[in-house]
This record gives C-alpha cells, sequence and structure tokens, in this order.
C-alpha cells in the first residue's frame, strides 16, 4: 500500500520531489500512526465493502473504520457482526483469487460498541482477523478504556506473531472529558492508563460531535470545530497531555460532518494556492471545491496541523483525496526539516533556513523536524513550485472523464 498509488508516473514525477514509501498493516508502529490520515467510517451493515475495495471504487483510500457502534441499530447488532465477518472472509478470498490485491487493502479498523462485544468478536473471528489492523474503542475513559486494553493486551500475547499488532485506538468524546471541572482529573487518567498498554495504542482520537451534543451545539459547514470555544478549549487541553513530546501520542482531528450544505459567509479557501499552482484552472478548481463545500473540510485540517495533529475521521469518500493532500510535505517544510537534522550536532545554534525566509533554531525545531521526515515518508514531499493543489486537480480531471 502507498499514498498516490494512483498517479501516472508523469505525475509522479510532476509532482513529488519525494514518493511516499509503501507500508502494510505490519509496519513499525510510528509510522502506522501517521498512516491512518483520512479514515473513512463505514457501517458494518454495508454488504459491498469487500466489492467496493476489489473494484476500486473509492479511489486513494488508504484507511476505514468499520463501524459497529453508532452507524448501526440496536437491532442490527448480530447481523452486523456476522456481515463484518463475511466482509472480511471475502476480502481474504478476492486476494487469494487475485480478483484484489493486496496494496489495494486499506488499513481495517473496527470501531466496537461495547466491552462485551470485543470479546465475542476477538473469540468469533479466525484468521481473516489479519486483515484488521485494529480496535476502535469509543466514549473512552478510565472505567471501560482498562477493561479494553486488557483484553486487547491478552489478545495479542496470546495470538501468533507473524499476524503482527492488533492496535487500539481510544475517542475521546465523554462528559468528564469535555466538562471543565473533570476534564484534567479526566485526562490525566486516561495518560496513566494508556501509558501503561503504549505499545498498543496507535493513536487517540477526538470525538468533537458527541461533545458538542452535550451541549445542543453543531458547527455549520462555514465555520471549524476551532471556532466553537469549549470544544476548543477541549481540544487544546487533550493536546497539552497527550502531545507533549517526551511522552506523545499521534493525535487525530476530530470528524468534518458535511458533504453539502447552503453556504452563508464567503469561502475559506484563498485563491493564490491555485493560482500560482494552475493559474486561471487553479481559480476554477477553487470555486469547484467551494461549491462542494469541502473548503471548510481543508481549511480545519490545516488547523489541525497546526494544532499538532495528524489523521481525521471522515464521512464521505469525497473528503479522502483533500484531507490527504494537506498531510504531504511541501518542499520547503522538507528541506528546513533536512537542514535542522543535518546541522544539529551542536556545531550551530541557528542558521537562516535555505529558502532565506526564516531562522531554523536547531534544539528547539529538532522535534518539530522529525515529525516532519516521518510525514515525508508516509505521503511524500511536494517538489517546489508544487502545493496540496495538484492533487485535487488530478481528481477533478478524473471526475470530469
Amino acid at each position: 500500500m502507498r499514498y498516490f498509488n494512483y498517479l501516472t508516473v508523469d505525475e509522479e514525477q510532476s509532482f513529488f520531489h519525494s514518493l511516499p514509501r509503501p507500508f502494510d498493516n505490519k509496519a513499525d508502529k510510528e509510522v502506522l500512526a501517521h498512516a491512518v490520515g483520512a479514515a473513512l467510517y463505514m457501517p458494518a451493515t454495508k454488504e459491498s465493502i469487500a466489492d467496493d475495495l476489489a473494484a476500486g471504487k473509492h479511489e486513494g483510500l488508504v484507511s476505514m473504520v468499520i463501524d459497529l457502534e453508532d452507524a448501526v441499530g440496536d437491532n442490527q447488532i448480530e447481523y452486523a457482526e456476522e456481515l463484518l465477518k463475511q466482509s472480511l472472509l471475502k476480502i481474504g478470498r478476492y486476494l487469494s483469487i487475485g480478483l484484489l490485491q493486496q496494496g489495494n487493502v486499506p488499513l481495517l479498523f473496527i470501531r466496537v460498541r461495547s466491552v462485551d462485544q470485543l470479546k465475542r468478536l476477538l473469540s468469533f473471528f479466525g484468521e481473516e482477523i489479519e486483515y484488521v489492523t485494529g480496535i476502535v474503542f469509543p466514549k473512552f475513559n478510565v472505567e471501560t478504556g482498562g477493561e479494553y486494553l486488557r483484553i486487547l493486551a491478552e489478545y495479542n500475547r496470546r495470538s501468533a506473531a507473524s499476524r503482527g499488532t492488533l492496535y487500539g485506538m481510544p475517542i475521546l468524546e465523554s462528559s468528564e472529558v469535555i466538562y471543565r471541572e473533570k476534564r484534567i482529573e479526566a485526562l490525566l487518567g486516561i495518560f496513566e492508563l494508556l501509558r501503561s498498554y503504549k505499545a498498543y495504542i496507535l493513536n487517540v482520537r477526538i470525538g468533537a460531535t458527541d461533545f458538542s451534543s452535550l451541549f445542543g451545539l453543531r458547527r455549520s459547514p462555514d465555520h471549524t470545530i476551532y471556532d466553537i470555544g469549549v470544544i476548543r478549549d477541549c481540544i487544546a487541553d487533550i493536546v497539552n497531555v497527550f502531545g507533549r513530546m517526551d511522552d506523545h501520542y499521534v493525535i487525530s482531528g476530530p470528524v468534518w460532518e458535511y458533504f453539502k450544505s447552503d453556504r452563508v459567509f464567503k469561502p475559506q479557501l484563498r485563491q493564490t494556492p491555485f493560482e500560482e499552482s494552475m493559474g486561471r484552472s487553479g481559480r476554477i478548481l477553487r470555486m469547484d471545491y467551494i461549491n462542494r463545500y469541502v473548503d471548510g473540510l481543508i481549511r480545519e485540517v490545516a488547523m489541525d496541523k497546526e494544532n499538532g495533529m495528524i489523521g481525521k475521521t471522515i464521512i464521505h469518500p469525497t473528503h479522502i483525496r483533500p484531507v490527504q493532500s494537506m498531510y504531504v510535505v511541501t518542499h520547503e517544510e522538507y528541506m528546513d526539516a533536512l537542514h535542522i537534522i543535518e546541522n544539529g550536532k551542536g556545531d550551530h545554534g541557528v542558521m537562516k533556513s535555505r529558502y532565506s525566509n526564516k531562522m531554523n533554531e536547531f534544539k528547539p525545531h529538532m522535534t518539530w523536524a522529525g515529525r516532519i521526515m516521518i510525514r515525508a515518508n508516509v505521503y511524500g514531499v511536494l517538489n517546489e513550485n508544487q502545493n496540496f493543489t495538484c492533487l485535487l486537480a488530478q481528481e477533478r480531471e478524473s471526475a470530469i472523464v
């Protein structure tokens, strides 16, 4: 599997200074944690999951969460679990007969709804679980989380080493995390719990929809989650606890709910990046994204990144490429990171960047540089004259054809 593996050779040469590197669900944990990227949610009751993968229906799809919780009605649980098993078995069958290529199987995660369901699934599944990268734990707190992680750790200890690690991804979305008087105690308790099982924690996810529901709030497509003060403050505390570089976790940004809506305020996408890359056709592309109301999503992903988060839950296939394109490392970021790493051995403290537009301080910026290099390996590095819009342009041309 490799990001942007649908591009032609000419497009790769035109867009990329350094191509993304391939990986699979047995890759290094740090790589996988960053590679989750745009995680497309899919209800477990969807019958065509394996067929859609074989047909390449969602071009560019790299990670998928098969949902047994909110997307499944209470009366459908048994049916959803059986259908999930059949979907995984079908993936294995398609791989064995060549109808599906290994490189086209995304990182697969299962969101469970309870501890009892997790126990049932792990005993229910056979060899087909090898296609599952991890389990998503909703409404994670110290009480239920401890039981989830104990079961996960026990499963990993007794499973065959050749299967690879089955990871956990807790979602922080419960009242004790968002309510101010409980928040710090709750976050520190969860942090200590995760520390005991850190080898199995792929990333920490933020459930802003559930947070918002506790206040009767819902952001409009004209605003990002950072415009809702009570959610913004909670995200800041989550990053403060889980994003510290001496003992950090990869933190994933909250879901963007919209794929079509009525606009009230002016669009958030600046015209300049599109014009610089493509001129008039760039302006047309920008309007295409504004008309599809994805500009707010792009703005929110940019804010996620500025706040130290990589990865985002998505609920519609049209979000795949906009989110993925935002994680590609720019040539300037890459050159800065390389400059810092190459000169951070103590001979210098600060130097002018190779782009001659900033100062690189080698000690303070070293951690940032390391994270950029991880992203560069997973998502690639753009050429000097390119920005994220080149990858969106390819999508638009494909849609027209």
